[in-house]
């Protein structure tokens, strides 16, 4: 027996994911939160529960097809409907393209690209038949230009978004609405607190992303009626330069 419909919030975590999972379930979805160890959830859940939502936190490695086809067969079996997957992984480690690694670059790519086609064709299958649902992928500044020390970084989210542009053709048509936003600036969050504080200390005059402002935003991209759909939104403080 299911218990309601359902967000999927794959890269969940303390700032932007856990922000997403939290704004769903204030208007009564059912967060589905995931990301590798699901003990690290625990937290997240119990701030949705106790403000009266309800949550379920998963392990799952997006990298591995057979766990985002068991994580989604699981939402659809014992939660309920998958109305928003949201793809939210990053993988923004920079390095000198003369000591990249094989082994790092792919991994990069794993998890910044070939993650989001795991969980955008899965949430894909379920809604199709359906014939509606809302599929989201969190891109940055790197999905559409490259840097110095970040083209592992750079050449996964524009694979990213190239993902996006063909789904949302695809599957437009068939009542998905798929989003790609670019999120262009510094987040508020304790890694930002901590490694950046120049950055940070821009908080106070609205200079940095303030993760629950950005939740409403992909809030308002599942709610646009399908006449006015948004397929790619910047998000960036009035500070960054771009």
């Amino acid at each position: 027996m299911t218990i309601g419909k359902a967000i999927l919030v794959m890269g969940a975590g303390d700032a932007t994911g856990g922000a997403i999972a939290k704004r769903f379930a204030r208007e009564g979805y059912v967060a589905c939160v995931a990301r590798r160890s699901a003990d690290k959830l625990e937290p997240l859940v119990a701030e949705i529960e106790s403000a009266g939502g309800r949550a379920r936190a998963f392990g799952s490695d997006s990298r591995k097809e057979e766990e985002v086809v068991a994580l989604v067969d699981t939402i659809e079996r014992e939660i309920g409907p998958l109305e928003v997957a949201v793809f939210n992984i990053g993988a923004n480690v920079p390095s000198p393209i003369v000591e990249e690694t094989a082994r790092k670059y792919f991994k990069i790519w794993e998890m910044a690209c070939f993650g989001g086609f795991l969980v955008g064709r899965e949430a894909a299958r379920r809604m199709v038949p359906r014939g509606s649902g809302t599929i989201i992928f969190t891109g940055a500044t790197a999905s559409v230009r490259g840097r110095a020390n970040f083209a592992a970084f750079a050449g996964a989210k524009h694979s990213l978004r190239a993902l996006a542009q063909s789904m949302a053709r695809e599957l437009g048509p068939k009542g998905i609405h798929v989003a790609h936003t670019v999120i262009d600036g510094a987040i508020d969050t304790e890694f930002i607190r901590t490694n950046f504080p120049q950055a940070y200390a821009k908080k106070d005059e609205d200079g940095i992303l303030n993760p629950d402002h950005i939740a409403d935003q992909y809030w308002m991209l599942h709610t646009q009626p399908r006449d006015a759909w948004t397929h790619e939104l910047d998000l960036r403080p009035w500070s960054e330069n771009w």
